[in-house]
């Protein structure tokens, strides 16, 4: 079935900045591993004729070793105002049943968390900020060139959800489906997923 969903995206994780799982690296956690957490605001989305407009969701997970090793652990949370038909719908998206770029990473997931519905919140601007069952992260870009007023940014990562992306750091502590960490870095940008995997996606394995 075909679908679709746009928006914005934050996320923050435990690694040191910057990051190097958008690029296949190890993780450079305290524990040498990535925990972290997602939270997609939906502004459009839809799979056939189920509305997934103005619902946010969370993704909560835990990568061991480098992305493309597998054994991710990972959960979802959707927002309150959501269905019990968009829950499952966003259910099956995120866990690849549906196909598209999350049917191409289904198989690097040894251990799913589950689905829950609960507290998922989203406020963008210069600083996003996302929020999953209260705790709460608020993302602080890296300055660019000064004077230019732009940011620090990642183009055409290995792993990503967007071509281009921003990156920066947040704080605090984050607890959620049975991950906790203490935040460090954060990225956030636009994004656009369908059932049509895009180009380069690393597939996972059988």
């Amino acid at each position: 079935m075909a679908w679709k969903l746009s928006g914005t995206y934050v996320a923050s994780c435990s690694c040191a900045l910057l990051c190097p799982c958008p690029t296949d690296g190890p993780p450079t956690g305290p524990d040498g591993q990535c925990h972290g957490v997602i939270v997609f605001q939906v502004r459009e989305g839809s799979l056939d004729d189920t509305d997934l407009s103005g619902i946010n969701f969370g993704m909560v997970y835990n990568f061991p070793s480098n992305l493309s090793s597998g054994n991710w652990k990972f959960g979802i949370l959707v927002s309150d105002n959501a269905s019990d038909e968009q829950v499952e719908v966003i259910e099956r998206i995120m866990r690849g049943q549906e196909g598209g770029m999350f049917g191409e990473l289904a198989g690097l997931v040894s251990d799913y968390l589950g689905t829950e519905k609960g507290e998922v919140t989203f406020s963008n601007g210069d600083k996003p900020t996302g929020s999953i069952s209260g705790s709460s992260f608020t993302f602080e870009g890296f300055p660019g060139p000064e004077g230019s007023g732009a940011e620090t940014t990642v183009k055409n990562a290995m792993f990503g959800f967007a071509p281009e992306f921003r990156v920066g750091k947040t704080s605090g502590s984050q607890s959620a489906m049975g991950i906790d960490f203490d935040a460090r870095y954060g990225e956030t940008a636009d994004y656009e997923f369908s059932s049509e995997p895009p180009a380069g996606v690393p597939r996972g394995r059988a």
